[in-house]
């Protein structure tokens, strides 16, 4: 037996059995690097892709025109324009006339095809800013229709291609920020959509959500854990709960359909509707997190606290909770980051509604950021492929403001022991 073990360190079996370990490990080690690697690669494909076709939706086109309003139908008093009716005064004028008059006379025939919606609305915005434009000529620069737009970045037509050419060679084109996208809601033209709409009924109904199910979500998670009795309706409630978080979110679209919009009535494509669907949605990823966070409590933390006179409530909330809280939050930033990109429960609710001004608070008709997206990406306009790529970018940084929000409060509550 001694010589027989012998041979085997010495006629190199193990040496082959260490080498073979050794590139069992170094095997494991560049499919793990692999995976990253693929993983950063697709991220990475995503983000180019977005910002190639999105970040022309955060500009526009503007071109020159020699304004002439004196000689035009508009008759209004620019003293009138420094009161508090200004916007409804200047939204009562033609401006779509006049400056069809000043593009033809600067452009001829072609001005037709040169400014759109988008003009008039940028024209109010300066006629409230300086009144007396109305008195004098003044060369301004407006924003392009929607097609000359395109075709200025380089995806329109050859008609198109033609009249952008001749601008730019009288030096007429320009471009700038489209503030306008970020301020405005939505709109059938889509040089003068805007996603502050969808932005404000996102926040409204991830506040709706987040009061709801955080505090609901680590209530449960605290009773289950260290109160509730060990018995079979406990075990049901568990199983009830863990089989929850897999279920289809439309399920709960359909769940938020029969019972707050038919049963009790509430106010359609709202954001108190939408967070009360998404709320039942996020609550068992928020009731399973916490449980783990807090079995992973030693659990001398809880024997020293009874030691020293504690009761069982104490314990819990002066010890047990804020050990746990870090890990709460976790799973409560994954359940936050669903809810902000969920769809399909919000389509059922009928939060697809077409919003033309934003939300005032939670009852009133609002959309929200991926359901806008859902809306835009089904428009034939080919100007609306921008916008809707801008817009995930938009929704992509608003869930990175999010979630860092929610990983800064988890640092800070975060203890070691």
């Amino acid at each position: 037996m001694s010589n027989t073990a012998h041979s085997r360190w010495t006629d190199g079996s193990m040496s082959k059995r260490v080498a073979a370990r050794y590139a069992a490990e170094r095997r494991f080690r560049a499919l793990g690097f692999a995976a990253v690697a693929l993983s950063v690669a697709v991220l990475a494909f995503l983000l180019i892709t977005m910002a190639s076709r999105g970040l022309g939706g955060f500009t526009r086109i503007e071109a020159r025109v020699a304004l002439d309003l004196p000689r035009s139908d508009i008759v209004i008093d620019p003293a009138a324009l420094k009161g508090p009716d200004a916007e409804t005064i200047v939204a009562k004028a033609d401006l779509d006339s006049a400056i069809a008059k000043s593009a033809a006379a600067t452009y001829g025939p072609v001005a037709a095809d040169i400014f759109g919606e988008s003009a008039s609305r940028s024209l109010r915005h300066k006629l409230i800013d300086d009144p007396t434009l109305l008195t004098r000529t003044q060369t301004v620069w407006l924003p392009v229709s929607s097609k000359l737009d395109v075709a200025a970045k380089g995806n329109g037509d050859g008609e198109q291609h033609k009249l952008v050419s001749a601008l730019r060679a009288k030096d007429s084109l320009r471009t700038r920020f489209n503030l306008d996208f970020l301020t405005a809601s939505d709109a059938t033209d889509p040089s003068v959509v805007g996603v502050w709409g969808a932005l404000k009924g996102s926040f409204l109904t991830i506040l709706v959500t987040m009061g709801l199910a955080f505090p609901v979500g680590v209530l449960s998670a605290l009773y289950l854990e260290e109160f509730a009795p060990r018995n079979r309706w406990t075990d049901l409630v568990e199983v009830s709960i863990n089989n929850l978080a897999a279920v289809p979110s439309i399920i709960f679209g359909l769940l938020g359909l029969a019972v707050f919009l038919n049963l009790m009535n509430l106010p359609r494509s709202a954001p108190l509707v939408g967070g009360l669907t998404l709320a039942l949605m996020t609550m068992p990823v928020i009731v399973i997190a916490g449980r783990n966070a807090i079995k992973s409590v030693p659990p001398s933390i809880r024997d020293a606290a009874l030691g020293i006179g504690a009761s069982k409530m104490q314990v819990v909330v002066h010890h047990v909770l804020p050990l746990a809280l870090p890990g709460i939050m976790t799973g409560t930033i994954i359940g936050m980051a669903r809810a902000l990109g969920e769809t399909a429960p919000l389509l059922m609710i009928g939060m697809r509604a077409f919003i033309a001004t934003p939300p005032g608070g939670i009852a009133d008709p609002a959309t929200v950021l991926p359901v806008q997206i859902f809306l835009w990406s089904d428009e034939v306009d080919r100007s609306f492929v921008e916008k809707t790529s801008a817009a995930i970018i938009v929704l992509l940084v608003f869930m990175l403001l999010m979630n860092g929000l929610a990983i800064y409060l988890r640092n800070r509550f975060e203890r070691r022991w």
